[in-house]
């Protein structure tokens, strides 16, 4: 990797702005739902596809995607990956129908994992002393963690000035220029070779598993499709594990997964993630259905959280982390976010921004900005450079699974309530202000859950050598 601060301050610049173009994809997109839908004439539940097809692709491939780094060299596919989301990019914005426009947005999930997959990788092989890779991955946890905020934002901005194609295009500067710097600033990795062949079999039972998974979560209610593709993913994923613990080249070595700190995190990505994202889609729908916002708006009204993510993620999470520890550091964010959502239980139908919204994004970003940063370097801390893609795959995998089922169950939760209470007679926004309520109570029981997560598996366990020690004491 580039041996200069200069350098390996190029690359990280260059890593972290193509995975935070993946990130807004994620998000940019759902403010122009409603002008897309007008436009090239999509159904109720097809318009939803817009956005799912990305999801399901890009969660099904990661972490195929973190391996084949770790195989073929982490570089190499991470430009590929690049190069197939910003040819996406253009195909989606210039979607004449609406078949087109969901597959280009299924190319864009595939490429987005390519390139999403191996970039902690990179970063934590580019920064192997402790100090420096707290802040590198700080710098990256930023991308993550604000980078769904932000794009609210863009999308409302971009949609309001100009139209929905154009955000597709904004992409593409943003990847053509990555392209171009990439192999200049990100040196060529070898990989450990492809001579032992890819499980292939392993490969199409996690992405199949994944992608289902993906599927079942986001398809509305409890029809015979969700449960068939729900059980159809728990079969494929437990062949999945029984065919790691057989193969001889294994997509996800499965010693991974007995590494205290590799497996706790990854536990607590999938919990902690549920109830944040999942917060960030009900406090859209409680901005623009409750208190009248418009597209622009919303985005706006977010503005804090990612702007307080900044100040923790960037300046202050590696400094508490090394003052004290990343698990603590972890724990102690979580528990502030869980605050945050606390808060957010207050909100009522003739509320207002500044007192029920403000303070709590305040807070939820300054959780979220210690949390997310620790919570990706103990991931990361047991991972070997041959292990480094394939772990970064995992934990980004798992961030996507704890996004879906978040979004999924917060969302017919919060339905659930208000149709319950519309059935009563109750008026439209108070219903819709009581199921937000809710829906609030579950996130703040997520993440301090979470936080419990944490502090119990992520707790390092005293070798033999030191509990002899420390029951013998002292001497003297």
């Amino acid at each position: 990797m580039p041996e200069t601060a200069r350098h390996r301050g190029a690359a990280l610049a260059v890593l972290c702005a193509a995975s935070l173009m993946v990130v807004l994809d994620g998000s940019i997109v759902a403010v122009a739902l409603p002008a897309i839908q007008a436009d090239l004439g999509f159904s109720a539940p097809g318009l939803a596809w817009v956005v799912n097809a990305y999801l399901v692709a890009f969660g099904g491939l990661l972490l195929l995607s973190g391996r084949l780094g770790d195989l073929a060299g982490r570089r190499r596919v991470f430009l590929t990956g690049l190069a197939v989301f910003t040819a996406a990019s253009l195909a989606a914005g210039l979607a004449p129908n609406a078949a087109s426009l969901v597959v280009a947005r299924f190319a864009q999930g595939v490429g987005g994992a390519l390139a999403s997959a191996v970039v902690l990788g990179l970063i934590v092989t580019m920064y192997p002393e402790p100090g420096p890779r707290a802040r590198a991955i700080g710098v990256y946890s930023f991308t993550q963690a604000a980078g769904a905020s932000i794009g609210l934002v863009a999308g409302g901005a971009l949609t309001h000035a100009f139209d929905w194609h154009w955000t597709f295009y904004v992409n593409l500067p943003i990847g053509v220029a990555a392209l171009a710097l990439a192999p200049l600033v990100v040196e060529a990795d070898r990989g450990t070779g492809l001579r032992d062949g890819i499980d292939v079999l392993g490969a199409l039972l996690v992405t199949g598993g994944v992608m289902l998974l993906g599927y079942g979560i986001v398809l509305p209610g409890w029809t015979f499709t969700t449960v068939g593709a729900l059980a159809a993913a728990t079969v494929l994923l437990a062949g999945f594990v029984l065919r790691q613990a057989r193969a001889r080249t294994p997509l996800l070595p499965l010693r991974l997964l007995r590494i205290r700190a590799v497996a706790g995190a990854n536990l607590t990505m999938v919990v902690m993630v549920a109830g944040f994202l999942g917060f960030q889609f009900v406090t859209a729908l409680y901005l623009q259905q409750v208190l009248g916002f418009d597209a622009l708006g919303t985005g706006l009204a977010f503005l804090p959280a990612p702007v307080m993510i900044a100040v923790f993620s960037l300046g202050l999470s590696d400094r508490l982390s090394t003052r004290f520890s990343p698990r603590a550091v972890l724990v102690a964010g979580l528990l502030v976010t869980a605050m945050a959502f606390l808060l957010l239980t207050r909100v009522r139908a003739d509320g207002g921004y500044f007192l029920h919204v403000f303070p709590a994004l305040v807070l939820m970003g300054s959780g979220a900005g210690m949390a997310i940063p620790a919570l990706m370097g103990l991931a990361m801390s047991a991972a070997g450079p041959a292990d480094s893609g394939v772990t970064s795959g995992l934990i980004t995998t798992t961030q996507q699974v704890g996004a879906a089922i978040g979004t999924a169950v917060l969302a017919s939760a919060a339905a659930a309530r208000t149709g319950e209470l519309l059935s009563t007679a109750t008026p439209a926004r108070e219903a819709l202000a009581a199921g937000f309520r809710f829906a609030y109570g579950l996130s703040a029981g997520l993440v301090t859950f979470a936080a419990v997560l944490a502090g119990v598996a992520l707790t390092p366990r005293r070798r033999p050598a030191e509990l002899r020690t420390a029951d013998v004491g002292p001497t003297g």
